[in-house]
């Protein structure tokens, strides 16, 4: 039986000098049940799609819940969802008020030949699926921790993300958000993107959180990827990324997982939520350096 192992980011937006306590004892209770799971032998696939769920459904990250309206005043949301050994992936775009966007990303995955919904589609697929829809968005909405109101125009952005190793060898990801604060209607980042914003293959993990516009002129999570099939150690694959975001003028972070059992999770942001744990190495939650 391999290894198993696992990561999960709140996002790369955190502010420094704030307190994030709540959201590392989050990630550290989430991380501990998503490890019994991979322990008792569940899929990487099944674990990443139940913690990005549980991610969205707290209300403390800037994805499901913790969303915040566009420049036309409503919630939209994004999200992905990819298995590494079938390379089966789904997707949802400008989703409108439904509980679970990566639920419903990979509904499209198992119930559809697409990969990706978006807008009134997605709504219409979610809808005929039976997938839970918000009960009233003006009750249902809240701000994160760390984001305050008057500074909302400041919050640029904010995602959740999960990669795992399962005992089968298995990799995937999922990542999802509410994009970015006060966004242009029907503004799409990297986080539903296959291959910029999420990336499973049989070698290795991603999820990619930070600014999606620099994410997806980078290249993204496919640009590590490839770089890391191709010999170069996975340090310097994603150094190399976060370097090309950064000259482009964004900032982002990376979880990513290897089929060795490697974990990464560096960012060239202030701050970003992040906790990782495997058979090999203890459980660790951080927001800061």
């Amino acid at each position: 039986m391999q290894d198993y192992a696992l990561a999960l980011q709140g996002g790369a937006g955190a502010v420094a000098g704030r307190d994030y306590a709540v959201t590392e004892e989050h990630l550290g209770e989430l991380a501990a049940e998503c490890q019994r799971w991979l322990a008792a032998g569940r899929s990487a696939l099944d674990v990443v799609d139940y913690a990005v769920t549980e991610l969205e459904a707290s209300g403390l990250y800037v994805a499901g819940r913790g969303s915040a309206p566009n420049s036309a005043g409503y919630v939209e949301l994004d999200a992905s969802i990819m298995d590494g050994h079938s390379r089966a992936a789904g997707a949802v775009a400008a989703l409108r008020d439904f509980v679970s966007p990566v639920q419903v990303a990979r509904g499209i995955m198992e119930k559809t030949p697409h990969v990706m919904l978006a807008g009134k589609g997605a709504v219409e697929f979610a809808r005929a699926n039976g997938f839970a829809e918000v009960p009233d968005a003006a009750d249902y909405y809240i701000l994160p921790v760390g984001v305050n109101r008057d500074e909302i125009s400041d919050i640029t952005h904010g995602t959740v993300g999960a990669v795992a190793l399962d005992t089968s060898g298995h990799l995937a990801a999922a990542t999802s958000t509410g994009g970015t604060f006060g966004k242009l209607e029907g503004r799409i980042g990297d986080t539903p993107l296959i291959g910029p914003g999420t990336w499973a293959d049989d070698n290795i993990a991603i999820s990619f959180t930070g600014t999606g516009e620099h994410i997806i002129r980078s290249g993204g999570a496919t640009a590590i990827a490839f770089r890391y099939r191709s010999g170069v150690p996975l340090v310097d694959a994603i150094e190399e990324a976060l370097g090309e975001i950064k000259r482009l003028g964004g900032d982002a972070g990376v979880i990513a997982i290897t089929s060795k059992g490697e974990i990464a999770m560096p960012y060239n942001s202030q701050g970003m939520k992040r906790v990782s744990v495997s058979t090999r190495s203890a459980l660790h939650t951080a927001t800061f350096a």
